[in-house]
């Protein structure tokens, strides 16, 4: 993307969408939940408040532009640096996609506010909508997804089971897998069973293979994770990164490895085996953007991480540049 948009990022590779035209609706961690697996660090603003938090006219002119101008991709996928279903305009993003394009739309969803009978039905204009559950009741929701004081666990499960039964397109679910936490494999057996009365076409497990945003959430092994994966039906897939995938041929230059910072730390190993690009060549980017300022490294159990410097280092707060 030559063009710097403002609520566009991408096409990036994805590891379950191939090529994919990122669209942010949310500032900065702003997220109906704290998950202490996020990769995107600690929620910052908290919230179950649907507003237009973003102008969604400004997200359809871009998205008309990037249509006009360049338009391959994989996928449009509505996720980025929050939850996208407290946009209360989402769904509109989402017409817009499926009326001006033949590209696939995605909702990458906490499934939150999957309760709300507008938001169900505004989700249902997806071609994919991608839910996430990784508790069995409203201690574990607590333990692992930290949610907003008004949120219940049992609405959760509602809310998805609900959308299901209307939703015609493509059902994804994630479930993140903590080592300690939600890994015991009769608690995963419970988590199971809810997902099976949900009833999603394809379910996803994941662990925390990227730095959290607690130390104490550590990832299980490939190996623990394969045991898992018959206790679901349909059989779970693993989505973990424990081994890089190549053949997206993406010609990454230095700005797209800066936007791949912005949304998660990553090794300089990570970089090279994402966009199938040579360690020197790497190196030459990731050298520049630390020269800038743009960058740091961090040593983070045993590896090199590089990610956004702050611009507010008082707070610690992050804002995309």
């Amino acid at each position: 993307m030559e063009k710097k948009y403002r609520y566009l990022f991408g096409p990036v590779p994805s590891r379950r969408f191939g090529r994919s035209l990122g669209v942010d609706l949310t500032p900065y961690k702003t997220c109906s939940m704290d998950c202490i697996f996020c990769q995107l660090g600690r929620t910052t603003e908290k919230t179950v408040a649907r507003k237009e938090y973003v102008p969604t006219d400004i997200v359809l002119s871009e998205l008309e532009e990037w249509l006009n101008k360049d338009g391959e991709a994989d996928y449009i996928t509505l996720s980025g640096s929050g939850e996208p279903t407290l946009h209360s305009r989402f769904g509109e993003v989402l017409e817009f996609i499926r009326a001006n394009s033949k590209i696939p739309a995605v909702l990458l969803s906490n499934g939150t506010m999957l309760n709300l009978p507008e938001v169900r039905a505004a989700a249902a204009c997806a071609n994919v909508v991608k839910v996430s559950l990784s508790a069995w009741d409203q201690l574990s929701y607590g333990w692992v997804n930290r949610p907003h004081p008004q949120l219940r666990f049992d609405h959760l499960i509602k809310g998805q089971k609900d959308f299901r039964a209307q939703f015609k397109g493509q059902l994804w679910m994630e479930i993140f897998l903590i080592a300690g936490i939600n890994s015991i494999p009769a608690n995963v057996r419970k988590i199971a069973d809810l997902a099976k009365e949900i009833g999603p076409d394809r379910i996803q497990l994941n662990t925390a293979v990227r730095p959290p945003s607690e130390d104490y959430a550590t990832p299980l092994s490939e190996k623990r994770m394969e045991a898992l994966t018959d206790l679901f039906h349909p059989t779970a897939e693993i989505i973990a990164e424990f081994k890089a995938k190549r053949g997206n041929h993406v010609r990454a230059n230095q700005e797209m490895i800066f936007s791949m910072l912005q949304r998660r730390p990553c090794t300089a190993d990570q970089i090279v085996d994402v966009f199938d690009m040579h360690l020197n060549e790497v190196s030459k980017y990731l050298g520049k953007l630390i020269r800038t300022g743009q960058i740091r490294s961090e040593l983070k159990k045993r590896a090199v991480y590089y990610s956004v410097v702050c611009r507010d280092e008082k707070d610690n707060s992050c804002t995309r540049a």
